[in-house]
């Protein structure tokens, strides 16, 4: 099993509003193999709570706009962590310290990379490198 072509749409659409709002290191990964509550997980970070809050924002209202309603959410408040789950995806937002302290990507390093848009626009797709 892999990812869903409408999983893979919303990750691209969250990846965008991400870099919007100046997101760094973000990483897709399928995780439909392993994990069957959700296909894919976008990891991105942010310098600060106020520019995570930022970023979960644009994300929620760039896919809001395209029919993909969020389900549910953690870690709003603090800013630290904010995970929003919108079925297909699940996107997680971390203050840079906190991503190097969990190190998602390395949990879940036997899943394919899902490649996304660079900050340049480049519709090939650029994987993010967080040295993990």
């Amino acid at each position: 099993m892999t990812a869903s072509t409408s999983a893979l749409s919303a990750v691209e659409t969250a990846a965008h509003a991400a870099l919007n709002k100046l997101a760094t290191d973000l990483v897709a990964l399928d995780v439909s193999e392993q994990m069957p509550l959700a296909d894919i997980f976008l990891i991105c970070s942010a310098r600060n709570e106020r520019m995570a809050m930022s970023i979960a924002d644009e994300i929620e209202e760039s896919l809001g706009e395209k029919g993909v309603r969020k389900l549910r959410q953690e870690g709003r408040s603090d800013g630290r962590w904010i995970l929003l789950d919108f079925g297909d995806i699940i996107v997680h937002i971390f203050h840079e310290e906190e991503r190097l302290y969990y190190q998602l990507e390395r949990l879940w390093r036997d899943c394919p990379v899902v490649s996304l848009p660079s900050a340049e626009g480049d519709d090939a797709g650029a994987k993010a490198s967080t040295g993990l």
